[in-house]
């Protein structure tokens, strides 16, 4: 694989390799997905689950969500790739979660991102404490979080509200056929009854991992993949992990891919037996554009070489990676802004004598004005800098607080601009209110002096 990856990043094929995928890949029917009660509910028009490998929602009258069921039979493992949900579809996935057992949500993008809302905010802040979503008959509660530099891993936990009074009137081979108030539902039997229950939800949020962009390096992107790995999440006696994006396949399609070339490496013991790009064609047989960019392809093959190390024995790398990826770093999010640069003097510090000696007064006071007014200015600048205010850019809402409390509040408390003890003191060398300068002192005196002689020469010679 190394080899390959050398090749070809030397001809500098990576985007001709993606277009051969892009040809390869299936088409395969997406009706349900184009139906026109369920446009709404799709994020682009032109990201939509297969017909076949759809995740249908079973609890409620709608079925439809717009997420794939990703399977990779050799491993075990399952994913479901999802879009990052609409405002009017963060019940629809909290049902997904609930009846699909799931136990781990990995979230690889900001709710805002270059000003453009990527994601609704379908889980509740630590000042929320909890969301209801009513449609669905859902509670989502937060407990706790861990903010790491990069990510944040928060611990939730997910109620069914639904009232319990579900009465049976018929029974159809594997499905049950009930009644609740006046709608009619269908489920598999297998599926539980139990309401007002309560399950712990993981929540994986890696928080610096740009749109159509790849991770800062593999380390930090595999460090957080085994934290992940770590939970249990991924197991086979759990359901399925859901993974968003915006989309829901490009940066979710990388994920799932180096996961599962990993895995299989470990399974068969023999690394250069996975072929990424085999593996990368049988997952879009289950969702449409996995993989999003050429840059992506590429940091899936450095990814995956560099977590072959790993299962190959050097077990070393996992804590190299953590150090490597400054997890234990304040989020950019929390850091402060760099400190304004000290006020440059004109000349390099030294200043020119002025003609006029009762002006350097007046332009030192200017300039203390004018650099007052371009802290403000810049502090302004950096408060405002964030995402418009509403419920869906709440990924940056700690940091804008942070940033506007160790600002200075001009609305509230103006404050004078602090002068110099040469300015606010007064100069006792400095002429009082009325009296003449020394230079229109000199211009009257030779004025007087050039009338008395003209006079003197016409008293004389007249």
């Amino acid at each position: 694989m190394e080899a390959e990856f050398r090749e070809i990043d030397e001809n500098g094929s990576w985007n001709a390799i993606y277009q051969e995928i892009r040809q390869q890949s299936c088409e395969l029917p997406c009706k349900v997905a184009k139906l026109p009660e369920n446009k709404t509910r799709n994020r682009y028009r032109d990201v939509s689950p297969f017909d076949h490998s759809r995740i249908c929602l079973q609890l409620g009258m709608n079925d439809y969500i717009n997420g794939s069921l990703i399977r990779v039979e050799e491993t075990q493992r399952n994913y479901i790739l999802t879009q990052g949900p609409l405002p009017n579809t963060c019940g629809h996935f909290w049902e997904m979660v609930w009846e699909q057992r799931t136990r781990g949500v990995v979230m690889l993008n900001r709710v805002v991102e270059k000003g453009s809302i990527k994601c609704a905010q379908y889980w509740p802040q630590k000042e929320e404490r909890d969301a209801i979503f009513e449609d669905t008959n859902f509670r989502l509660t937060f407990v706790s979080e861990d903010v790491k530099s990069y990510y944040t891993v928060r611990q939730l936990e997910l109620e069914n509200l639904s009232v319990s009074c579900l009465f049976l009137f018929t029974c159809q081979g594997t499905k049950l056929q009930i009644k609740t108030n006046s709608s009619c539902i269908c489920f598999h039997s297998d599926l539980p009854l139990q309401t007002q229950e309560t399950r712990e939800i993981l929540h994986f949020h890696y928080t610096t991992w740009p749109d159509f962009g790849v991770p800062e390096s593999p380390a930090s992107f595999l460090n957080f993949l085994f934290k992940v790995r770590e939970s249990g999440c991924l197991n086979s006696d759990q359901g399925p992990v859901v993974v968003h994006c915006s989309a829901g396949i490009g940066r979710s399609g990388t994920f799932c891919l180096v996961d599962t070339c990993l895995l299989l490496m470990s399974l068969r013991k023999d690394p250069s037996s996975v072929r990424i790009r085999d593996v990368l064609l049988e997952m879009r047989r289950y969702r449409m554009g996995l993989i999003q960019t050429a840059d992506q392809l590429r940091f899936s093959y450095l990814a995956v070489i560099e977590g072959a190390k790993y299962i190959k024995g050097d077990t070393s790398l996992q804590e190299s990676w953590r150090e490597l990826s400054n997890e234990e770093d304040d989020p950019p999010e929390f850091t402060p802004p760099p400190p304004l640069p000290p006020p440059r003097e004109p000349y390099n510090g030294k200043v020119e004598p002025s003609f006029f000696p009762e002006n350097d007064e007046r332009i030192q006071q200017k300039e203390i004005h004018s650099l007052g007014s371009t802290q403000e200015s810049g502090l302004r600048m950096r408060n405002i800098a964030a995402p418009p205010q509403g419920s869906d850019q709440l990924d940056d809402h700690v940091g804008i607080e942070d940033l506007t409390s160790k600002a200075p509040n001009k609305s509230h408390e103006p404050e004078e601009p602090e002068l110099p003890e040469a300015a606010e003191q007064p100069n006792e060398s400095s002429s009082v209110p009325g009296s003449w300068s020394p230079l229109l002192t000199n211009v009257c005196l030779c004025t007087a002096l050039a009338l008395s002689a003209y006079a003197c020469y016409r008293a004389y010679f007249h």
